[in-house]
């Protein structure tokens, strides 16, 4: 690996710092992901959202306490603000989640557009220092510009290697972004729909008491 980072010459120092960068927002996605799928409750989701539908609020509290699953805590923030602005509440809890799963994604991003670029830098330097090097010593010795010209284009294959292994965890961690959105969307329109009926059941059941006492 040292002598191909050396052949390579000094734009693989670069593409390795890519690498890196690469390799370890990856690692941290995939931790952030594995724990957030290891604090998941769907079937908590459906007993919050039914308790939801009688009106048990004291039941919810209790029964959500310790969870730590995303969608969970969102419909508890729109709960919690039920009286004033509860969409609201669950929009803005909502997308400060989201903005914490697509964390690091532009770094990514920008590692795999950069590695590529680095690379044919890499190669236009090297292939314009092996026809410096053809100018100056002729063709007597083309061994040395053909090796010179096989070199330059190891910066362009180790950048096609960074951006080609990294595409692949970047889109699957945005379609995890994106399932989790819809997740959100669903259950908190649930949420809502829960509530006004709620409340709509509430209105009647109060009117139909304050006729009777007439």
């Amino acid at each position: 690996m040292i002598e191909i980072i050396e052949k390579g010459g000094p734009v693989m120092y670069p593409l390795l710092a890519c690498s890196v960068i690469a390799l370890t927002v990856i690692i941290e996605r995939l931790f952030f992901w594995i724990r957030e799928d290891v604090r998941r409750n769907p079937s908590l989701v459906d007993d919050v959202l039914e308790l939801c539908r009688q009106g048990e609020w004291e039941k919810v509290r209790e029964k959500v306490s310790g969870s730590k699953d995303y969608v969970i805590r969102i419909l508890v923030t729109g709960i919690l603000h039920r009286e004033f602005s509860m969409v609201k509440a669950m929009e803005s809890a909502g997308a400060e989640k989201v903005k914490e799963m697509r964390q690091y994604m532009a770094v990514l991003d920008t590692m795999i557009t950069v590695a590529p670029l680095l690379g044919i830098f890499g190669t236009v330097i090297g292939i314009i220092t092996s026809f410096d090097l053809l100018g100056a010593s002729g063709i007597e010795n083309p061994q040395a510009v053909t090796a010179g010209i096989a070199q330059a284009l190891i910066t362009t294959a180790a950048g096609l290697g960074i951006a080609i292994l990294s595409v692949f965890p970047y889109n699957y961690f945005n379609s995890r972004v994106e399932n989790a959105v819809l997740a959100i969307e669903k259950y908190g329109t649930s949420l809502e729909i829960v509530f006004e009926k709620l409340t709509q059941r509430l209105n009647e059941s109060e009117g139909a008491t304050h006729e009777g006492s007439i």
